[in-house]
């Protein structure tokens, strides 16, 4: 089983952290249930036989890489291991000359924002559904004190245990397998708060919002992306059927809705940073992720519209101080 135990010291230990410590190790256990998700064991199997690679260097600031001495039938071992957890959706990483090409150009969305948001150096960061951590670990290398990320997803929570396996362990960051839900009301902890990709999955907006706000101290900052619709102000979408093909997508914004939206919310300041299409460069199926990605999810003859004739996705990133 995966340990937590340094997370959970930290946990206890921290004055607005310490709420959280009564119910995290359920949560975590329920998360990781065995009997909940069957393909679980194998995951764990494959996390336990992944080889040790002596990290001789390390980069985190411009991108996730290790590299060390190994031969090649560790390699071997070691590509395998990680071959035995597709899909991966959010990279790349580069672990010991093994390049994971995955879904998302997550590194460059990262480079879009890093300059727009307050400096990350001795901050306290939750990442709410981080998926497989990549983004964690760009937050540690600009300067973050410790980044806790969740995603319910435990084959996410088992590819980012790989990715530290290799990396090494003593990095203060960890995936937990829950929601945003899990965290208790009111925690007013974090320095920032990420909420990316998240938010068009919500049934609830406004009630993603005023969690989102409830995690931050005074004067925390939230870093919000999501997908918006080109509108004024009170322009929503609303899919009835399917978006790009995903199921549960609720709401997608105007941007100017959305500014209304975090101010109803008790938000500070909120504005608007970066958006962008999303290009068929960023998303795509790859050799590690083999799935339909977002040239299936389009028009075949208008790009500019999903196949449901919605428009196509672009996204923004929102900042907000807690009050």
């Amino acid at each position: 089983m995966i340990n937590f135990d340094a997370l959970l010291t930290f946990i206890k230990a921290h004055e607005r952290l310490n709420p959280w410590a009564e119910s995290l190790e359920q949560n975590i256990a329920r998360g990781l249930d065995p009997q909940r998700f069957g393909d679980l064991p194998g995951w764990l199997h494959t996390l336990a036989q992944l080889p040790t690679i002596k990290p001789e260097q390390v980069v985190l600031d411009e991108s996730v890489s290790v590299s060390g001495k190994a031969g090649e039938q560790t390699l071997a071992e070691a590509r395998a291991g990680l071959r035995a957890l597709i899909p991966w959706r959010k990279g790349p990483y580069s672990i010991h000359g093994i390049e994971i090409d995955t879904e998302w150009r997550s590194d460059w969305k990262w480079q879009r924002i890093r300059d727009k948001i307050a400096p990350l150096k001795h901050r306290l960061v939750l990442d709410v559904g981080c998926g497989n951590g990549y983004h964690g670990w760009r937050m540690l290398g600009d300067g973050a004190n410790r980044v806790i990320g969740i995603d319910p997803s435990p084959r996410f929570v088992v590819q980012f245990q790989a990715i530290k396996h290799f990396l090494g362990k003593h990095y203060p960051i960890d995936v937990l397998p829950l929601g945003i839900e899990h965290l208790p009301a009111e925690l007013g902890a974090f320095d920032t708060t990420f909420s990316m990709g998240v938010f068009y999955h919500r049934r609830s907006p406004m009630d993603h919002l005023r969690e989102l706000r409830a995690t931050l101290r005074p004067g925390g900052q939230l870093v919000l992306e999501t997908l918006v619709i080109e509108g004024n102000e009170g322009e929503v979408l609303v899919p009835e059927g399917r978006y790009a093909m995903m199921r549960n997508v609720w709401f997608l914004p105007s941007v100017p809705t959305m500014l209304s939206w975090m101010r109803k919310c008790g938000l500070r300041n909120p504005r608007v940073v970066d958006a962008c299409t999303t290009s068929l460069e960023e998303q795509r199926s790859t050799d590690w992720m083999h799935f339909h990605s977002l040239d299936k999810f389009l028009d075949p003859d208008n790009p500019a519209l999903t196949v449901e004739g919605h428009p196509a996705p672009l996204r923004a990133v929102f900042l907000a101080e807690a009050p």
